[in-house]
């Protein structure tokens, strides 16, 4: 069982002890903060919410809507929608913020809640340290009777978002209606079987769902890897589809399949989208340090600039900012086009890859063939509470510091084969490892070489 509480907002297990899981004093407690924050700083008292599928949702988001509302907060709620459907209502209705209730790709007995600011972009670091503190002072009161806030539903968001995906100038509409794309979605019995239809309708494609019922029993593991995409890899080799779409719970991850069933991964999400994005646009492109080396070598093809961020959509959104950059994101699959707006977003990179493979009249492989051939594995190396996280990062930037060495977010080694970046999950209790190289000897030298100078120090705790 766990609990997390970050400078985001608030993760953790169903169930248990207050304090250790994510149990009703702490959704109260997080919730209060949060509303507090909005109250003190954003000068609102107005919050958007909105929810994934998953089982819990129901109960929390009571929680978070009687806490809210106990505080004199008026609460709009979306329902069950996406991530990036609530990040474009905040400021759509003159919200201080926004509540996304859902734990993106943890399993089912997990849930959390994301705060967002009034531009409905993710709250800063700093933000996050100050609602931290308030939690521990306590520092929040509530409304008296007659000062209660208005609850409401408004479920018109999916729809607003959709036509301003379809309003944007590189989404071709016209192009993808002329093809009529053959689809098959992974809804991963979530908010994409309630969002992608919507899209896929407007754009005149055929589609066929798979794991549609939204009942938060997800059919798999939800975090979009490729061994757990066997279902959708098959459904598509076995159709004539064109192409496989898979989200996670709440629909601000995205990966495709090839329509020979192949993936052409989720890494490679960003790189396609950020291609076809720079050759009608120039400017710079930003992904996270765990990232393809695949965008930079595209955008010195544009002769435009990369640069890479910490780990974690605000520190990617905050270098985009810095950079002007016309496209980014991370490479799990987020999508960021700021003509949008400044989150990740799935739907968007849907109707942009569509666009593309209908400009260029190809085939998903096809294109995937046309990036340079990278291949990354991801691991996670389970932490306990004994363990001495930096100590071991600390251990590991010494063993190779006659490497290339970057440690704005945890440990990332550039060897000449290739790189491997360590560092401690902000979502769960462990460490990513995450390694790329041209071809898998070179990965598992790379990772059975880190490894060992971990190994001794995991051993000592």
């Amino acid at each position: 069982m766990a609990l997390i509480k970050s400078i985001s907002g608030i993760r953790g297990e169903i169930g248990g002890k207050a304090g250790q899981n994510l149990t009703p004093i702490d959704i109260v407690e997080c919730t209060a903060a949060y509303g507090h924050w909005i109250m003190t700083n954003q000068g609102s008292d107005k919050i958007v919410i909105g929810m994934d599928a998953r089982i819990s949702g129901e109960m929390v988001k009571q929680l978070v809507v009687n806490t809210l509302t106990m505080m004199g907060i008026n609460v709009v709620d979306l329902g069950i929608s996406t991530t990036p459907t609530v990040e474009i209502a905040v400021p759509e209705e003159n919200a201080g913020g926004g509540i996304i209730l859902t734990a993106s790709h943890n399993p089912r007995q997990w849930n959390a809640l994301k705060f967002l600011n009034h531009l409905g972009e993710f709250i800063s670091a700093e933000d996050g340290a100050n609602i931290l503190d308030y939690i521990k002072e306590k520092a929040f009161q509530f409304a008296s009777v007659d000062k209660l806030g208005i609850y409401s539903k408004n479920d018109t968001y999916i729809e607003k978002h959709v036509k301003k995906i379809i309003r944007l100038p590189l989404v071709k509409e016209d192009s993808i209606r002329a093809k009529k794309f053959n689809v098959v979605v992974d809804c991963i019995n979530s908010s994409g079987a309630k969002a992608i239809p919507v899209l896929l309708k407007s754009l005149a494609c055929d589609y066929t769902l798979i794991n549609e019922e939204m009942n938060g029993e997800f059919a798999h593991n939800p975090e979009p890897l490729p061994q757990h995409l066997t279902q959708l890899m098959d459904a598509v080799k076995n159709s004539d589809a064109d192409l496989g779409i898979v989200v996670d719970p709440d629909v601000d991850r995205l990966a495709f399949v090839c329509e020979d069933g192949s993936l052409f991964g989720e890494e490679f999400t960003l790189v396609s989208i950020a291609d076809y994005i720079l050759q009608h646009k120039s400017g710079d492109t930003v992904s996270n340090l765990s990232s393809t080396r695949a965008l930079a070598d595209v955008s010195k093809m544009h002769k435009v600039n990369y640069h890479p961020a910490a780990v974690g959509e605000v520190n990617v959104v905050k270098m985009m900012k810095e950079t002007d950059a016309v496209i980014g994101g991370e490479g799990n699959g987020g999508i960021i086009y700021p003509s949008l707006h400044y989150g990740r977003d799935a739907l968007v990179g849907i109707a942009l890859f569509l666009s593309y493979l209908a400009e260029r009249n190809i085939t998903a492989s096809a294109l995937k063939n046309t990036y340079p051939k990278y291949i990354i594995e991801k691991q996670k190396i389970q932490l306990t509470p004994e363990l001495d996280v930096d100590a071991i990062l600390a251990s590991v930037k010494e063993a190779f510091k006659e490497e290339k060495v970057n440690t704005i977010d945890g440990v990332k080694i550039d060897f000449e084969a290739g790189w491997i970046h360590l560092r401690k999950s902000n979502t769960e209790p462990i460490i990513r490892l995450y390694a790329e190289a041209k071809d898998q000897n070179t990965i598992d030298k790379l990772i059975s070489k880190v490894k060992s100078a971990i190994s001794p120090l995991v051993q000592a705790q």
